[in-house]
């Protein structure tokens, strides 16, 4: 985090651990060069996967499109219960171990990785079946799978990257990965390939993101799995609470499409699936401007109780303010988006889309309070506010959609989501009383981003200088405001000193 804003965060707590970037200044600055870096790289391979959505759509047509879309849907909810928060197991123990316990901890946990992935891809087929998606949908789900193994193994290998700070790197695999994909996926509908094919690319793609990783982090781990049962409890015992929170937490998000799928027809669940297919690739951008923190919020949790509590309270006003510019450039650019995505085809897609893209605002100060909560061990608060998430999501998709289709859907998410980032500042703000929350930043983001928004929509000019002059707009509010983050400042300052 920054050093300038209402005075200077803590110094490291010794001499000595000023020598390890994560406990210097500096540590701050890597980091948020890295969001920046993980950010780009994610942004570039989501502009691909709308170039990839825009043909398939053409291709596949809304419905089929909406199958597509399902299956991706189960296996990223898969995800959610396989990942079991290991990654971020894995990430804070490599900020904190000594060097002699760290490759003994990883091979544990390219063994869990292994083990659970499978038979999360087993569970994901089988429920495939059971619900009657027809031999396509269930062979493609397989496949899906097997890529799933792959891409989770590569990103559990790349927590030893983030742990020292190589963001670089890390983003280079991600932007491979996409860019594969898209030209696989875009390659098979030109072709003129059907459902299962198109569910396979994901096992080349991930193949190739692995393959460009291993070589990386050879120094850092061995990649020879451990299977050994006392070592993987060292580790289960910390993830298993984690993984409930996380499989909670992706699930509630997607519950909405699920349900839709049996209970909605199935063009407004494609209505719904065109305007989930932008905002699902969004709500990964707050895990990667926050997650870059990971370490040092590790560190300074387990050794510096101040340091810690300034680094949550600016995480989570950089949420609220990051979260509040994505959300003006969805609902200025909202026709735009839906265009590229679909051709035309699903124009009601656009105000599922204003409306869902609302949530955005509450997953960045979810995400924000969420990993102080974790750090500190506050499974039983995380979860709790992540069951009462998941509720509200099934509860309302199924009272709101009969009567209001792929809209109904989308307020259900954004409700969720509010209760969700609600609920975990106020846990927050029990559990570290010394964390600042500057809930006034709410009314900034009210006022800098209504202009914003206001002034962007009624400009009889392209969405995307529409887009381009709201966010103008809202950061010369925000400097007026002074709540521009210092942060940012002294990013560019060092960019801009670099190249001169």
């Amino acid at each position: 985090m920054s050093s300038v804003e209402s005075g200077t965060p803590p110094a490291g707590p010794t001499a000595a651990a000023e020598t390890d970037p994560l406990d210097t200044q500096a540590a701050g600055a890597a980091a948020l060069r890295g969001s920046v870096l993980r950010t780009g790289a994610y942004v570039s391979g989501v502009l691909l996967s709308l170039i990839s959505a825009r043909v398939l759509i053409g291709h596949l047509g809304v419905a089929d499109f909406g199958r597509y879309a399902t299956v991706l849907a189960l296996i990223t909810i898969v995800t959610g219960f396989t990942e079991g928060g290991l990654n971020s197991i894995v990430l804070r123990e490599f900020a904190t171990l000594k060097a002699d316990r760290k490759r003994q901890m990883m091979r544990s946990a390219i063994g869990i990785r292994l083990v659970l992935t499978a038979v999360g891809v087993a569970l994901a087929v089988a429920f495939a079946a059971a619900a009657g998606y027809g031999s396509t949908l269930v062979l493609g789900t397989a496949f899906a799978g097997i890529g799933l193994v792959l891409q989770l193994l590569q990103s559990t290998l790349s927590m030893t990257l983030q742990a020292h700070l190589r963001f670089g790197w890390i983003s280079a695999a991600e932007l491979v990965r996409q860019v594969v994909n898209v030209g696989l996926l875009v390659t098979l509908a030109l072709a003129g390939a059907g459902l299962l094919p198109l569910l396979a690319v994901a096992i080349p793609a991930s193949a190739v993101s692995l393959a460009s990783t291993v070589p990386l982090v050879l120094r850092y781990t061995s990649l020879r799995p451990s299977f050994h049962l006392a070592h993987w409890w060292r580790l289960l015992r910390e993830t298993f609470p984690w993984a409930v929170i996380a499989a909670v937490n992706v699930v509630y998000f997607r519950l909405a499409l699920v349900l839709m799928s049996l209970i909605a027809s199935a063009l407004q669940t494609g209505y719904f699936a065109t305007s989930f297919r932008i905002t699902e690739v969004l709500v990964g951008i707050p895990s990667l401007v926050i997650g870059a923190a990971f370490p040092i919020l590790a560190r300074a949790e387990r050794e510096d109780s101040a340091r810690f509590s300034f680094a949550s309270g600016r995480l989570f006003e950089l949420a609220l303010l990051a979260g509040a510019w994505l959300v003006l450039c969805l609902e200025v650019g909202a026709a735009f988006a839906i265009h590229v995505v679909a051709a035309g085809k699903a124009d009601p897609s656009i105000a599922v889309l204003r409306i869902q893209g609302l949530a955005l605002i509450p997953n960045f100060v979810a995400v924000a309070c969420g990993f102080p909560l974790l750090m500190m061990r506050r499974y039983r608060e995380v979860l709790l506010s992540n069951l009462l998430a998941l509720a509200t999501s099934g509860i309302l998709t199924v009272t709101l959609v009969p009567s209001f289709g792929a809209r109904g859907a989308a307020v259900a998410a954004v409700v969720a989501e509010l209760g969700l980032a609600v609920s975990q500042a106020v846990m927050l703000k029990r559990a570290a009383s010394a964390v600042v929350l500057r809930i006034s930043t709410v009314a900034v983001i009210a006022l800098a981003g209504g202009a914003a928004v206001a002034i962007g929509l009624a400009l009889p000019v392209h969405p995307l200088i529409g887009v381009v002059v709201a966010s103008v707009v809202y950061l010369v509010a925000l400097r007026l405001l002074r709540r521009f983050p210092p942060e940012v400042r002294e990013v560019l300052a060092g960019w801009i000193g670099a190249a001169r």
